[in-house]
């Protein structure tokens, strides 16, 4: 049996009369570090919502299968490994199978407080866990969260303030670290997070980033920049170009496209 990984065949991805990704392959191993490199238009961004399940585009063929899931039996694909292909889950399900994406652009959602939000998905992952545990009440969750919020060097007040609302580009970020914690993904999809901080706050949301990297987890990074790539190591590069995977190596396709870009 394998480890646990995700595997991309053959995915066409379009909306309306527009195919955007066009038969791309790839796979993301639990445990190593990936960059998706590529010009504006390449289809980046347009991968990291589909592997989300956002309702945007159109999955017009192929398969995102999930190898070896921490998740009740599925029917199994050659020498005993427990495939199941995500493409017809909600995100919700897919979050479930340790799935997380970082937003280039986080939204900002009136009506929803914080601490709601962050205790909800507590909850979500905790009864898929550990069915047995009673979920945490608001007045729990809120002692629950205090460790959590001092590590991040998050102000309190925030739990009671709507979701992302007037929040700058660096706390936004820590909101997402701060999700991360409490749901532990595995994969981790990061959508140009440099997008929107300055560089005080890019440093300290790159180290955090760098603290929960681990063995357990994968980072994906989607950059047009390489200063991200200062903290967290990548294991491999994908180069995307019109919707394909044109180049796929090891951390020599950084150095490439850094000195002739992406001829």
């Amino acid at each position: 049996m394998i480890g646990e990984k995700i595997q991309i065949q053959n995915l066409h991805v379009g909306v309306g009369d527009k195919e955007i990704l066009q038969g791309v392959n790839l796979t993301f191993e639990l445990g190593k570090n990936y960059c998706l490199l590529g010009k504006n238009g390449s289809g980046k961004s347009t991968l990291s919502s589909v592997l989300m399940g956002s309702p945007e585009y159109e999955v017009r063929g192929g398969s995102i299968e999930v190898y070896n899931p921490s998740q009740p039996s599925f029917p199994t694909k050659g020498r005993g490994d427990t495939v199941i292909d995500i493409v017809s889950l909600s995100p919700e399900e897919r979050s479930q199978y340790g799935i997380f994406l970082s937003f280039q652009h986080v939204p900002e959602i009136l009506g929803i407080k914080l601490s709601e939000y962050l205790r909800t998905i507590y909850n979500i992952h905790l009864k898929q866990t550990q069915p047995e545990v009673r979920e945490l009440s608001p007045f729990i969750f809120k002692r629950f969260i205090v460790p959590y919020l001092e590590e991040l060097h998050i102000d309190p007040v925030f739990l009671d303030r709507d979701l992302n609302v007037g929040f700058s580009g660096g706390e936004k970020r820590k909101i997402e670290i701060l999700q991360m914690k409490l749901i532990g993904p595995k994969y981790i999809i990061l959508d140009e997070i440099d997008s929107g901080l300055d560089i005080d706050a890019f440093k300290r949301v790159a180290e955090l980033l760098k603290s929960i990297n681990s063995e357990s987890n994968s980072i994906i990074i989607i950059t047009h920049y390489f200063t991200i790539l200062e903290y967290v190591e990548v294991d491999e590069v994908y180069v995307l170009e019109k919707g394909k995977v044109v180049e796929h190596g090891g951390k020599e396709v950084i150095e490439k496209v850094k000195e002739g870009g992406y001829r």
